[in-house]
């Protein structure tokens, strides 16, 4: 099966307390899916995935699988400071039914490119399923050069998806397809904001926040009929709201108030160190609501 579409990354749904909503987290999955995604990126960085410990990692996931049951796949992000550590949460992640692995570089000890595939080859070795690279240099502060990404395509069995998020987006797209000779399948991120730009030059998805699904999906349906005019009159009305949530910080929050403020969640709480909104900030998010 080959990974393609829309595929929102699932907020991870918490009590006014903090502690995990897990009645909510089915209620937003099946939501997503009702929405037209594709598929569901799970406990990643929009999903506060570094704020969960790994028996609450297994709840949420446990949770998601049996909501979405064969109706879509599910891409998990594994990526850790330490190689065992990703291995480890890897198989794990595996063994429970994910379909795909989203990984991120270790950020933490930044390795050259040579550490780096043998970071994720080790990754590769210990699973059977497809592995996504995730280019986010704006958080890891780790560069991964298109010719880095096209080799570890070439080279690294499972590896075969990439998620570009360096910027400037599309012509990374069109430079890592140039050089992975047909190994990868490129997905884009940070929010979609490029996504024409990037389907253009080749990528076959996008990984948004979980709260404009149903827009993306009509944006990625209208591009695929190549009615591009249509695509960019649907994109250009979600860019007010797709900006406000690429606040580093506040992106998160954004969007657990527009799904609080449909009824899909219950509440928009958020854990630390992830940020808040102020109430400016939630008038301004209800004004971009109304537009």
């Amino acid at each position: 099966m080959k990974l393609q579409g829309v595929f929102p990354i699932l907020a991870t749904t918490f009590h006014d307390d903090g502690s995990l909503d897990l009645e909510s987290q089915a209620r937003l999955t099946a939501y997503l899916l009702e929405s037209g995604a594709h598929g569901l990126g799970v406990l990643g960085n929009a999903s506060e995935g570094y704020t969960l410990d790994a028996a609450e990692r297994r709840r949420i996931f446990e949770v998601v699988r049996r909501e979405a049951g064969a109706r879509a796949p599910l891409v998990v992000s594994t990526g850790a400071t330490g190689t065992e550590v990703a291995v480890r949460q890897s198989r794990e992640a595996e063994d429970m039914g994910a379909d795909a692995l989203m990984v991120l570089p270790p950020y933490l000890l930044k390795p050259d490119g040579d550490g780096l595939l043998c970071y994720f080859e080790a990754i590769s070795k210990a699973v059977t399923i497809p592995i996504m690279v995730q280019d986010a240099p704006l958080l890891t502060q780790v560069a991964m050069p298109a010719a880095l990404l096209a080799r570890m395509g070439r080279q690294i069995e499972r590896v075969a998806y990439a998620k570009v998020e360096a910027p400037p987006t599309a012509p990374k797209v069109s430079a890592v397809l140039q050089q992975a000779e047909s190994r990868l399948t490129v997905f884009g991120g940070l929010n979609g904001n490029f996504l024409i730009e990037e389907v253009q030059r080749g990528a076959r998805g996008v990984m948004p926040a979980s709260d404009m699904t149903r827009q993306f999906v009509a944006v990625w349906e209208r591009l695929e009929a190549g009615d591009t005019p249509c695509a960019w009159q649907i994109f250009t009305r979600l860019l007010p709201l797709i900006r406000f949530e690429l606040q580093p910080g506040l992106g998160v929050s954004a969007v657990k108030h527009n799904l609080a403020a449909c009824g899909v969640i219950a509440s928009p709480q958020v854990r630390s160190p992830t940020g808040s909104l102020d109430a400016e900030g939630l008038r301004e998010l209800e004004a971009l609501r109304r537009l």
